[in-house]
């Protein structure tokens, strides 16, 4: 018995594709011109038909085949049998990379990505929260957003062999899944990948804004100690644009991974010299609470969020890897980095909020003794690793001509606490937790499908409803809190 496989390339008029339709002739005896066909060289014929008829409809550009998709720069490719074909594409062997980075170099590269100046934010969001609550939640919260980037960068996978293009964006995966999923979603697709990069250009500008705010505030506490001339802070901010500029010159990752470690063993020095402060003359436990007030948890939430929120980062690295596999999985690249950030971000909150109490600022640093010659050394170690930072986040957003703006909007908001809040309430709550279960939810909601009682569904409606609620309460404490400081200053 012998089966005859044949097949043609259909024009979609819908999504403007070609769809490859195999179609099955059992017979007795199929012959060929010149041999009988057995089982195997039927497959191997299928498949060589298979690529050799619908290859002809695709073009490539550095490796992703491009259709012709009506207002989307992403290239979705529908085929008939999504199940069949995500066993026989492999997303990974199609990425054509010039200069991929290692698992160290994309370690490090996270690292540095996540330890910005949220990390001494977080004695500030300990004040907000109490010491016990803290170091629970921060935990709580590290482990939320470490399962989403996990829960994104699964679904992008799975898009990749659905769509047979070798790697997405965190824009593109929205929009590809919405693409796939329920029809009264697929016409959303736009708006979700629109809405993703709206989110993501405020979340970096807000994040280069809050390190420009720290970095001149820093700068300005050392040179008032040693000159009469007390400049506005605005000044410093101009005065950094041509350094800003200049760093942001770097576009590729692998070239950046030398620079990232050098920034990562400062950041590590900078935080050694903090604990060294920090650790002498302790005060007891007894004199801090455990649990601050309701009033204001939403402060500490955005500000941990913003501090360990990495979502930004995560798929230009995994893009960007040798070895893609190695990015989750257990140990795996995220999870190893992102404990050692949650670690670091427990420590530095826990103690500093615990040495300085309610005399604790927006950052650590503008707690340390001014006079100290130690502390002196420590800010341009933390200031050159952000800078090192902003070389990160410049490859992300692709782009150079916006420093002036980001000066700019830093100017008008000079006070670090609430800003950071706001900015982690508003962008890194949607982009890190409700984003990804949305996008996890659209993606399963057809193939294999979520029924009512689906595990899947439930926990994603939790993560969307927490998320939620740290966006609403987070943005509105923030506002009020920068209102009144805007108050004062001018009282």
């Amino acid at each position: 018995m012998y089966k005859q496989h044949t097949g043609m390339c259909l024009w979609n008029p819908k999504d403007m594709t070609y769809k490859f339709r195999a179609t099955t002739k059992t017979s007795s005896s199929f012959q060929t011109p010149t041999q009988t066909i057995n089982s195997v060289d039927t497959v191997l014929h299928l498949v060589a038909t298979t690529f050799f008829q619908c290859g002809q409809y695709k073009c490539e550009t550095n490796g992703v085949p491009v259709t012709a998709l009506v207002g989307s720069t992403t290239p979705l490719v529908e085929k008939l049998a999504p199940e069949d074909e995500e066993m026989g594409y492999n997303p990974f062997e199609h990425r054509k990379l010039s200069h991929p980075t290692s698992d160290m170099d994309t370690l490090i590269h996270l690292l540095k990505g996540s330890l910005g100046s949220g990390i001494l934010a977080m004695p500030l969001a300990f004040y907000n929260s109490g010491l016990l609550f803290g170091v629970l939640a921060t935990f709580v919260i590290g482990f939320i957003c470490t399962y989403c980037v996990h829960v994104l960068v699964k679904c992008a996978h799975i898009l990749c062999r659905r769509t047979q293009v070798p790697s997405l964006g965190f824009a593109e995966i929205a929009e590809a899944a919405f693409l796939a999923g329920p029809p009264a979603v697929q016409r959303l697709s736009g708006v979700a990948s629109a809405t993703i990069n709206w989110f993501l250009g405020i979340d970096l500008l807000g994040c280069c804004c809050v390190y420009i705010v720290f970095v001149a505030k820093n700068l300005k506490q050392v040179v008032d100690f040693y000159t009469d001339d007390h400049w506005d802070l605005r000044i410093y901010m101009v005065l950094m644009m041509p350094v800003l500029i200049a760093i942001n010159m770097v576009r590729n990752l692998k070239y950046l991974a030398p620079l990232s470690m050098i920034a990562n063993l400062l950041i590590a020095t900078g935080l050694a010299i903090t604990f060294y402060y920090i650790f002498s003359d302790m005060p007891a436990l007894e004199t801090r609470p455990n649990f601050s007030t309701w009033h204001q948890l939403p402060l500490f939430f955005g500000t941990a969020i913003f501090a360990l929120e990495g979502i930004g980062v995560v798929m230009p690295l995994e893009n960007n890897m040798k070895t893609p596999t190695h990015f989750v999985g257990c140990p795996g690249v995220l999870n190893i980095g992102m404990f050692v950030v949650v670690t670091l971000y427990t420590s530095v909150g826990f103690f500093g909020y615990l040495k300085y109490g309610d005399e604790t600022k927006g950052s650590i640093t503008l707690n340390l003794p001014t006079e100290e010659k130690a502390k002196q050394g420590s800010l341009p170690m933390h200031e050159v690793c952000l800078y090192q930072f902003l070389q990160v986040v410049a490859f992300l957003l692709n782009t150079t001509p916006h420093k002036t703006n980001r000066v700019g909007i830093a100017a008008a908001i000079p006070n670090l606490g609430p800003f950071i809040s706001l900015v982690g309430a508003v962008c890194l709550s949607t982009l890190g937790i409700m984003f990804p279960a949305i996008i996890e939810l659209v993606t399963f909601w057809e193939d294999p499908g979520l029924g009512r009682f689906n595990w899947v569904l439930w926990k994603n409606l939790a993560i969307i409803l927490f998320g939620v609620l740290g966006f609403v309460t987070g943005t509105y404490s923030s506002i009020d809190e920068i209102v009144r400081e805007f108050g004062t200053n001018i009282e």
